[in-house]
């Protein structure tokens, strides 16, 4: 099977017609070694060979990932809250000067 490395990836790049002729291979090579593949059809990569497990843990890292930053932004948000904030009451006598 032809496999080629294309820039800093190291995960093998592959023509969709060798992984057809190769396919268990290639879903071997992705199960025990956790290696995905990079197809290609007509010169363009197109869809990614990779264990299900490690697509799993793919989709937490990204969940876990996006926790972090909407939690980061709340905490941000909060705080500019807290620095610009004024009570309830204070708010009610601003406006109430302001009608006079």
């Amino acid at each position: 099977m032809y496999i080629q490395h294309i820039g800093r990836m190291n995960e093998p790049v592959t023509a969709m017609s060798e992984v057809r002729r190769h396919l268990a291979d290639t879903i071997d090579r992705a199960r025990h070694d956790h290696t995905p593949t990079f197809m290609t059809q007509r010169g363009r990569t197109t869809p990614v060979l990779l264990d299900a497990d490690d697509y799993r843990r793919l989709l937490e890292a990204e969940h876990v990932a996006e926790d972090a930053w909407l939690n980061r932004l709340a905490d941000e948000a909060e705080e500019e809250g807290r620095n610009g904030a004024v009570s309830l009451e204070e708010m009610a006598r601003e406006l109430a000067q302001g009608e006079e």
